[in-house]
C-alpha cells in the first residue's frame, strides 16, 4: 500500500465530542430563543396591553365618575386620546394598590402619556381640576354672579336664569324666594360639569348649615324678630363695619331706631342701588327714590344688601346693650363712634371729614 493510498483511507479529522455538542446547544438555544422572542411578539400583538411611552403632551381634562372601575376609566382615558389602550391602564392599576383611591372628578391630563404616568396624575391631588370660587363676607348678590362667571365655567345667562327660579334653590322658607343674603360667604369648589342651580344650592345649603348652628329662627323670636329681619340686619352690619368690637354697637343702633321710629339713614342701603359705591353721598344722592333709601323710608330696607357672614349674623342675633342712635366712622382703621347725642355725632363727623377718614 502506498503513503498516498493510506492516507486516503484514514478517516477524517473529527472535533473532540465536548466542543461539538456546545455548539449544537448553542444552535438550538438560538432557534429556541428565536421561536419564544416570536412568540411573544405574536402574543403581545394579538393579545397584550399596547402602551405609549413617555409623559405624552399637551392638554386633555378627563372626567372620574362615581362608581367608576379601571376598566371604566382606561376607557375614558382611551376616548380621550390619554393612554393608548384600556388593557394598559388596568395593567398599570392592577400594578398599583393605590389605583383604589382614585377619587371622582375632573383631571388635567396629557394626550399619549403611558399608563403608569395617567395613573400617577390621577393619584396627584394637583391633577385635579377645580373651579374655586370664594364669596367674602358682605358680598352683594350682583358680585356673586360675576365671581362665578368669572371662577367657574359657569355662564353669566345660566346663573342668572337658576336665581330667577329661586324656588328650586334650596332656600330656607322664610327667605321669601329671594336669594338675597343666603348665598353664605365662603370658599366653594364648582368642578366642571356642575350646574348653575347645583352651584347655588351649596351657598344656600351652607347659609343654612350654619343658621341652624346659630339657632337663627328661635333666636330671633326672642328679639322679638323674624329671620329674615335678623338676615337683613346682620347684611347692615356687614355693610357698617369690618370690627368685631363694634358690630354688636351697630346692630344696636339699628333696633333702637327701629323701635323710635326714625329712618336708618344708611348711606350702606343707598349704595346697595348705586352701580359704584360712594364713601360720602351727597344730598342729590339720598334724595333718590328707592325703598333701599333708608333716608326717605322707615324701616329695614325689603331684602338684604349683601351676604352677611357668620360674625354678622351672631351680632344681629345678640346686639350690645346701649342707647346710642347715632355712629359714625372717626378713623381710618374704621372704629366707630356711639353716641346718643345729635351734636356728638355731628362734631365727630366734621373732624372725620377734616381729617379725611372718608
Amino acid at each position: 500500500m502506498t503513503l498516498l493510498q493510506e492516507e486516503t483511507r484514514r478517516p477524517p479529522n473529527r472535533l473532540p465530542k465536548p466542543v461539538g455538542l456546545l455548539i449544537v446547544l448553542t444552535v438550538l438555544l438560538a432557534l429556541v430563543g428565536g421561536v419564544v422572542l416570536g412568540g411573544q411578539k405574536l402574543y403581545d400583538s394579538a393579545f397584550g396591553a399596547a402602551d405609549y411611552s413617555g409623559a405624552g403632551s399637551g392638554s386633555v381634562t378627563v372626567q372620574v365618575r362615581p362608581g367608576d372601575s379601571s376598566a371604566d376609566i382606561g376607557a375614558t382615558l382611551v376616548a380621550k386620546g390619554v393612554v393608548k389602550s384600556a388593557k394598559a391602564f388596568t395593567k398599570a392599576a392592577q400594578a398599583d394598590d393605590r389605583s383604589r383611591s382614585v377619587q371622582p372628578g375632573f383631571y388635567a391630563l396629557r394626550l399619549k402619556m403611558a399608563a403608569s404616568q395617567a395613573l400617577a396624575l390621577l393619584l396627584d391631588p394637583k391633577a385635579r381640576v377645580r373651579g374655586r370660587v370664594t364669596l367674602p363676607e358682605g358680598i352683594a348678590l350682583a358680585r356673586v354672579v360675576d365671581r362665578l362667571v368669572k371662577f367657574t365655567e359657569l355662564t353669566r345667562a345660566d346663573v342668572v336664569a337658576a336665581l330667577k327660579n329661586p324656588a328650586v334653590l334650596g332656600l330656607p322658607s322664610y327667605a321669601r324666594n329671594r336669594p338675597e343674603g343666603f348665598l353664605f360667604p365662603a370658599t366653594y369648589d364648582v368642578e366642571p360639569g356642575t350646574g348653575a342651580v347645583d352651584a347655588l344650592v351649596m351657598m344656600t345649603q351652607k347659609f343654612t348649615e350654619e343658621a341652624a348652628g346659630l339657632d337663627l329662627e328661635e333666636q330671633a323670636r326672642n328679639l322679638g324678630l323674624t329671620a329674615y329681619q335678623v338676615v337683613t340686619i346682620a347684611s347692615i352690619v356687614e355693610a357698617e363695619t369690618a370690627l368685631d368690637a363694634d358690630r354688636g354697637k351697630v346692630a344696636r343702633v339699628v333696633l333702637n331706631r327701629l323701635a323710635m321710629g326714625m329712618p336708618l339713614q344708611l348711606d350702606s342701603t343707598v349704595n346697595y342701588i348705586r352701580e359704584e359705591k360712594k364713601a360720602r353721598l351727597t344730598l342729590d344722592d339720598i334724595a333718590v327714590e328707592s325703598p333701599y333709601n333708608t333716608y326717605r323710608n322707615k324701616g329695614l330696607p325689603p331684602t338684604p344688601i349683601n351676604s352677611p357672614g357668620r360674625k354678622a349674623l351672631e351680632a344681629a342675633l345678640a346686639p350690645a346693650q346701649g342707647d346710642w342712635i347715632y355712629f359714625i366712622t372717626i378713623d381710618k382703621q374704621g372704629r366707630s363712634l356711639f353716641t346718643s347725642s345729635y351734636d356728638e355725632f355731628l362734631k365727630a363727623k366734621a373732624k372725620a371729614q377734616r381729617e379725611g377718614v372718608y
